[in-house]
């Protein structure tokens, strides 16, 4: 991992414990980190990933509206939570590694550090059945 905010570690550590899918980008939308659960979703574990920045991870999961139409990044839940700071819910489809797409329910909010400093963002997401 280069060199972090320890609220982005942190954060990080405290994913790989925790029993929800969570993924984690730093101020520049970079993907940091996602954890085991996550995995399973995304069809990918993180070792394979590895870090990357938001074009390369939007293309690589391709978020979608419930008609197929991709995602533009700026309107992803985690990309507005990390641009205007605040807690966003939503609700889109991804395309697993594995070609099987999955409707999933999304809560992201910001990763906020002393003094405002913007450290990046996380989103907590589960996978729904389609209504």
């Amino acid at each position: 991992m280069s060199q972090k905010e320890v609220e982005l570690i942190l954060t990080r550590q405290l994913a790989s414990y925790l029993a929800l899918p969570i993924f984690i980008v730093d101020a520049s939308g970079a993907l940091v980190f996602y954890n085991e659960p996550a995995e399973i979703v995304l069809g990918l574990r993180f070792d394979e990933t590895g870090e990357m920045p938001p074009a390369e991870w939007v293309s690589m999961w391709l978020p979608t509206d419930e008609a197929g139409k991709p995602l533009a990044t700026e309107s992803l839940p985690l990309m507005i939570a990390l641009a205007e700071r605040r807690v966003v819910h939503g609700q889109f489809w991804v395309r697993g590694r594995d070609n099987v797409g999955r409707l999933i329910d999304t809560v992201a909010f910001p990763l906020t550090g002393q003094g405002g400093r913007n450290l990046g963002a996380v989103v907590i997401f589960q996978e729904v059945s389609p209504a």
